[in-house]
């Protein structure tokens, strides 16, 4: 299966007389949380052009409240079957393989196979676990790619100087205080090395909303201007912490140089289901789907922790925009 398959993305016109970047679906949220029968959410998950239609792992908490990956197929990516039981990955070292938790997946396609990075609990401490498939049925687990703890593997969509190369969030056990994003390389998908910081917290005084945090989102758009990297960023507000997303371009030869990066945000929790839910005040990006020709692009966020909303708009007017608010 080649990613060149023609595929029709989502897509709703801007609504009359909106000047937002960004628009939401007028039918969200798309994937409700009890789309399963023993779902308690569904949200944070990664969608991919697939066959004549498209593929995804979802995160889906059950109702024991316990972390799990599955997979869904849709015709249109709205509309998604996904299926009942958890996604099995194949895996040659029990050491690796024992399954304790996983969330929030990223799926990548890169030459001839789809990659699959999600949190890993790898004995109960988060990290980034590897695996790819080229059917969306069987998926071979490789070793985890970085030391706990960390989340927020993102990988880039086709080799850099030769490498694969990754985003992560080094993180700690708990709802971690700070983050920031770095860039790793590797020859092999096993060995991970040449680390270089990305991009910090901004200063409170500076861009607030992603003052406390921040970590990367779908996987990054290459564009002449650079890599168009979609990232959430948290405040720590006096009712708890609030996630948003902005926009930033990276280096194309050197990602961990950024070029511009968005002082204000495109999304941020507005409508009751971004407000309330399990986690209030959360729009977390994990996956884009977008069409070179027409510019258009559709971003898939999980809200509130317990659903699934799509926003829509122009990789050129994001990129005129991370220019346009640019605190670097």
């Amino acid at each position: 299966m080649s990613m060149s398959s023609k595929v029709i993305i989502p897509w709703e016109e801007r609504p009359a007389g909106c000047k937002d970047v960004l628009w939401r679906s007028v039918a969200n949220p798309i994937i409700p949380r009890d789309l399963l029968p023993t779902s308690n959410s569904i949200f944070n998950s990664a969608v991919v052009p697939f066959g004549d239609g498209f593929a995804g792992v979802f995160r889906c908490d059950d109702t024991n409240r316990r972390m799990r990956l599955h997979v869904g197929f849709s015709k249109d990516a709205i509309n998604w079957n996904i299926k009942e039981e958890p996604l099995k990955f194949q895996c040659d070292d029990e050491e690796i393989g024992t399954w304790v938790y996983g969330y929030d997946p990223r799926v990548c396609f890169i030459e001839d196979r789809y990659y699959v990075t999600w949190c890993n609990g790898y004995k109960g401490q988060p990290t980034i676990g590897v695996a790819w498939t080229k059917d969306f049925k069987i998926f071979h687990q490789l070793e985890n790619a970085f030391l706990p703890f960390n989340r927020n593997g993102v990988m880039f969509p086709r080799k850099i100087n030769g490498r694969y190369a990754m985003l992560s969030r080094p993180s700690d056990n708990g709802h971690t205080p700070f983050g920031d994003i770095y860039y790793s390389e590797s020859p092999d998908m096993e060995f991970w090395g040449r680390h270089r910081l990305v991009m910090s917290p901004a200063p409170f005084e500076v861009s607030a909303w992603q003052c406390l945090k921040i970590g990367a989102g779908p996987i990054p758009i290459e564009t002449p201007e650079g890599w168009l990297l979609i990232y959430h960023g948290v405040l720590r507000s006096c009712n708890g912490y609030v996630y948003a997303f902005g926009s930033a371009l990276l280096d194309l030869d050197e990602p961990w140089k950024v070029k511009y990066r968005s002082g204000a945000y495109l999304l941020s929790p507005r409508t009751p289901y971004e407000c309330m839910g399990d986690v209030p005040n959360v729009c977390f990006p994990c996956a884009a789907l977008h069409d070179e020709e027409t510019g258009r692009i559709a971003i898939y966020y999980g809200c509130a922790d317990t659903v699934t909303g799509l926003a829509f708009g122009y990789v050129p007017e994001i990129i005129e925009f991370t220019k346009r608010t640019s605190i670097i």
